[in-house]
């Protein structure tokens, strides 16, 4: 049996690490990519994925990024987008560069590894391709607008080729991360039962994306919000 690819777009060392561990026990062929991939040396060399430099931002290194998975592994049975910034502030002081910046990698990105992604699984007739949202993809908050704005983007990007892939086998569905993901940032312990329930679990979220990758498509979700019990929303 041809074992699926998986390449996850943006990755890091939180939810991505956890989705390029599980789909390799699971015996997938994993690729992750990243504009600075000495970070993901230990993921590599423990999940045995393949690595690969990426700025989302530029078509050409998306291209490239498919073209080399194309040689190493085949065409792509999932793609996951996790790519995006965290740039914030009041309006009156926001870079425009950087406001761009923010946009060019998290819905522009999104846009160039959907495209390419789709050329290949439309040749194949099937696949799917998962985008990674947040709070920010449905509620905008005070001095988030640079995340915001291109989180939005994303969900209408997700929403639009859910509907027009869907007919043609092609999963397309979005991911509402609504809280904080647990070793993403200071105190932020893996959830174990009480106090630390308020951080999503990024192993629980990556069994999600698999179960969603495995749906049948006569059950095909095209988004889901996962938060914490204790968030309020």
């Amino acid at each position: 049996m041809t074992r699926q690819t998986a390449i996850i777009v943006g990755a890091g060392p939180g939810l991505s690490a956890a989705l390029a561990r599980l789909l390799a026990r699971e015996g997938m062929q994993v690729a992750v990519a990243a504009r600075n991939i000495t970070k993901l040396a230990d993921l590599i060399k423990e999940t045995g994925a393949r690595g690969y430099t990426c700025d989302v931002s530029r078509a050409q290194d998306v291209a490239r990024l498919f073209e080399q998975t194309d040689a190493d592994l085949g065409p792509p049975d999932l793609v996951v987008f996790n790519a995006g910034g965290r740039y914030r502030g009041a309006i009156e002081t926001l870079d425009p560069d950087k406001v761009l910046e923010a946009h060019l990698v998290g819905a522009h990105g999104g846009f160039l590894v959907a495209q390419a992604a789709a050329k290949r699984m439309l040749a194949r007739g099937s696949g799917s391709i998962f985008f990674t949202g947040a709070t920010a993809s449905v509620k905008s908050l005070p001095q988030s607008t640079p995340f915001a704005m291109p989180k939005f983007a994303l969900r209408a990007l997700a929403q639009g080729l859910a509907r027009e892939l869907a007919p043609k086998n092609i999963h397309v569905a979005h991911f509402i991360i609504d809280g904080g993901i647990a070793g993403t940032g200071a105190g932020r312990t893996p959830a174990d039962g009480g106090e630390a329930d308020k951080w999503l679990d990024p192993d629980a979220i990556a069994a999600n994306y698999l179960s969603l990758h495995r749906q049948h498509r006569s059950a095909w979700t095209w988004e889901v919000e996962l938060r914490p019990w204790v968030e309020r929303f």
